[in-house]
């Protein structure tokens, strides 16, 4: 039985895909192995700062998710730990992909076990897709949207799953590397597809030991582990806290070892003035930008006017240069991350509402549209949040502050982070809320697909037919440049309407002691947090 839980962008031309054969081993890759060699031994201390809503991954899109439980399980497919984006085995060890684009077959690999022993086999990697792809009635998929390509999934023997499409996708091979995409025992998903939302049954380095809410969660070394003399570590432990200042502090005393999230420039100067070269820390950029989702059925935010003017009211620029010390929220972006290879062009984007250059002008448009709308003396919303205070709280701050430059009273509500789930992902309760859009890596299928009408991440419960259309055009396209061309229209009317206000993107700061060895930040806080690499050196 599984223990239960205490109450508490590829895109590639059809030659390419012909010849795409890839044959690898879940083991590190060479690029990784240092000159230091791995350490049996120790318990990995970490902290993280809130509880995931259930621990069903499938089902969730929090790091209070992914990072307590990747350890737990596998994946078909992973991005190689060491060399994002590139894309490497897990469950699968090699697999290739037909020439017209429409049939991929994957080999499972053998000597794979559950925890409870029982073998890992195409007939479990299916019957997760199907529960991704086509969830029964009653069970949430929130990225469905990313498999609308997915005509039918099949294991014709223990060995080999085949994924057969309608169309040729440009990110197909992508979304099956999602970290999220964890691989459950059909014999589980059989008896109940809901059963992973408070147990745990995975076949990764990891066993899970206990979870205690609002406190700890624990995972303890599986010495049966397909990959050979992995994972180093006898197991891992977090300690939960949603103030920055205590997790901050844990690191600073040596009572966790590393936050794999984020911490603010402030508390890492801090951390680095006391502890000097014993800690390190590793500053990426984040596939992650933090807005605000506006929702469009209640009034008076289904008037385009109302939207625009909140979006014209934040001047992003000033945000940057005032947010980026405490939050490490930095750069002014569209829905794409800026600098990725599917960012739209800086001059496009300042045509846009809400980033032009000049606050002043943007201000003035604000309170002339919101006069237009009814409302020349302004009007009073409740912005929901996150009781997550980085950077939930001081992004939420900081909005409010220039909301009352166009006369907008925005009351800040934060929420504990499953009551603020359900009031923006499944009821919609809400005016204003903080909506974060982080993802697993830059491509456009992952980023973009809350934007179609029913998606389950479309909090602001929108629906315009030229996004749905342009979404599955973009999807289809292989040649790189037609495929931006889409993106960069589909953003524009997103952001003309203001159906979404963007914020800022995420700088990442990943503080830890020196003593932890191996493991390398990524772009995204969600992947790279299986931990089989990771050890611990000797004090």
């Amino acid at each position: 039985m599984a223990p239960r839980i205490q109450r508490h962008g590829l895109a590639v031309t059809l030659a390419a895909l012909a010849v795409l054969v890839a044959s690898v081993v879940a083991a590190t890759p060479a690029a990784a192995r240092a000159a230091e060699t791995g350490r049996r031994g120790g318990v990995l201390l970490a902290v993280i700062g809130a509880d995931p809503p259930s621990l069903d991954p499938h089902q969730e899109s929090t790091f209070a998710n992914i990072q307590l439980v990747a350890p737990l399980y596998s994946t078909l497919l992973q991005i190689d730990p060491y060399g994002y984006p590139k894309i490497v085995g897990d469950a699968a060890s090699e697999w290739k992909i037909a020439p017209d684009g429409i049939t991929y077959t994957f080999k499972i690999r053998h000597g794979i076990r559950f925890h409870d022993g029982s073998p890992l086999t195409a007939a479990d990697v299916k019957a997760t897709y199907d529960k991704i792809v086509s969830p029964p009635a009653g069970v949430l998929s929130i990225r469905k949207n990313a498999y609308t390509e997915v005509a039918s999934i099949e294991a014709p023997d223990p060995s080999t799953v085949v994924f057969r499409l309608t169309f040729p996708s440009a990110s197909l091979l992508n979304n099956l590397a999602s970290p999220w995409n964890v691989i459950y025992p059909k014999t589980y998903l059989d008896k109940d597809p809901n059963y992973f939302k408070t147990n745990v049954m995975g076949s990764g380095p990891f066993k899970f030991k206990a979870y205690t809410r609002g406190a700890t969660f624990e995972g303890v070394r599986n010495p049966d582990y397909f990959v050979k003399d992995r994972p180093y570590l006898d197991g891992y432990k977090f300690f939960i806290s949603p103030e920055t200042s205590v997790r901050a502090a844990a690191i600073r005393s040596g009572r966790a070892y590393i936050e794999f999230r984020d911490l603010p420039n402030a508390e890492v100067e801090a951390i680095k003035k006391q502890l000097g070269d014993k800690i390190v820390v590793q500053t990426t950029p984040m596939t992650g930008q933090f807005g605000i989702a506006i929702n469009n059925a209640a009034k008076p935010f289904n008037d385009v006017r109302v939207r625009k003017a909140v979006t014209l009211g934040l001047d992003r620029y000033t945000a940057g240069k005032v947010l980026y010390g405490i939050t490490g929220l930095k750069l002014v972006g569209g829905l794409m991350r800026p600098g990725s290879e599917w960012a739209m062009p800086e001059a496009e984007l300042q045509k846009l509402p809400g980033f032009w250059t000049d606050a002043e002008k943007s201000r003035t448009e604000a309170k002339r549209l919101l006069a237009e709308a009814g409302y020349p003396n302004g009007l009073k919303v409740v912005l929901k949040n996150r009781n997550v205070k980085l950077p939930y709280q001081d992004f939420a701050v900081f909005a409010i502050q220039e909301w009352r430059r166009i006369g907008i009273e925005a009351e800040n509500r934060p929420l504990e982070t499953a009551a603020w789930f359900n009031d923006g992902q499944n009821t919609g309760n809400f005016e204003l809320i903080i909506a974060p859009t982080v993802e697993f890596m830059d491509d456009p299928d992952q980023f973009l697909g809350r934007y179609v009408t029913g998606s389950t991440q479309n909090w602001g419960r929108y629906s315009d037919p030229r996004l749905d259309d342009l979404f599955s055009r973009q999807a289809r396209t292989l040649e790189p440049a037609e495929r931006q061309k889409l993106v960069n229209e589909l953003q524009k009317v997103v952001l003309e309407n203001a159906y979404y206000m963007p914020g800022l993107w995420w700088m990442r700061n990943v503080v830890h002691w020196a003593k932890v060895k191996n493991y390398v930040a990524q772009p995204s806080h969600y992947t790279n947090q299986k931990l089989q690499d990771v050890w611990l050196s000797e004090d």
